[in-house]
């Protein structure tokens, strides 16, 4: 890809949170468009942002964006299936309809957007798709059995998918991250998160900057013979 080729990402759930810094970084490089959406109102005003107002589990509305996207800019290089809710009950006391929203945006979204973004990807014959599970997977964390499931379908997902869209240029990869301090943890009760840090190898919170460096450690054009892994924050093993 030369220079004056801009980069197209597209990001989910950037209204706020990781996503949010994520789509920041991105567009801060210069040489970047980013196409970000969620459910609610766009939060960033750049000239190379793009925001669509979307579910994420919704397939129409998913593959209407996609379309949109080839048709503006021909291409997607990038596509971060960043958006996500977690869910932290014990299994018995977890309503239906919770754990079903948490399977639908965790997992269903991550699939709607993967499979309509490779399709586009298998034609340029080249791309990267980065999802997201979590640490609260490889340690068992109770109090977390739907989120964590979740994430596990995620991880078998990208490790599949890896292995059928390879022959296409199109490589697939996930990253777990440690407890962040954005939105996505405030409700979680303190001795928790600690008791969590814990557990890790190196005992801090994540930074945005961890996982941007993963982020692009998987999309660079040097990790070409890398795809299908999960990589987790933290020493967490």
């Amino acid at each position: 890809m030369n220079a004056i080729t801009p980069r197209i990402y597209l990001i989910t759930g950037t209204r706020k949170g990781l996503g949010k810094h994520l789509a920041e970084h991105y567009l801060s490089q210069g040489e970047s468009v980013v196409v970000g959406c969620s459910r609610g109102h766009g939060t960033i005003s750049h000239d190379r942002y793009e925001h669509y107002e979307l579910d994420v589990t919704d397939e129409k509305a998913v593959i209407q964006m996609v379309r949109s996207v080839r048709k503006r800019h021909g291409r997607i290089d990038y596509l971060l299936n960043n958006a996500g809710i977690a869910a932290m009950n014990h299994f018995l006391t977890t309503p239906y309809a919770q754990a079903q929203s948490v399977m639908n945006t965790n997992f269903f979204g991550t699939f709607l957007l993967s499979r309509e973004v490779a399709k586009l990807m298998m034609r340029q014959r080249c791309g990267s798709i980065v999802n997201y599970t979590t640490v609260a997977v490889a340690l068992d964390l109770a109090g977390e059995a739907v989120y964590a499931a979740s994430k596990a379908a995620i991880e078998s997902l990208t490790r599949v998918s890896a292995k059928e869209l390879a022959q296409f240029g199109v490589r697939v990869n996930a990253i777990g991250p440690t407890p962040i301090e954005t939105d996505l943890i405030k409700h979680v009760p303190e001795q928790k998160l600690q008791a969590l840090l814990d557990r890790q190898a190196i005992v801090r919170y994540g930074k945005v900057a961890d996982v941007i460096n993963v982020v692009d450690f998987f999309n660079s054009e040097h990790s070409d013979f890398i795809t299908g892994q999960t990589l987790y924050l933290g020493g967490v093993v």
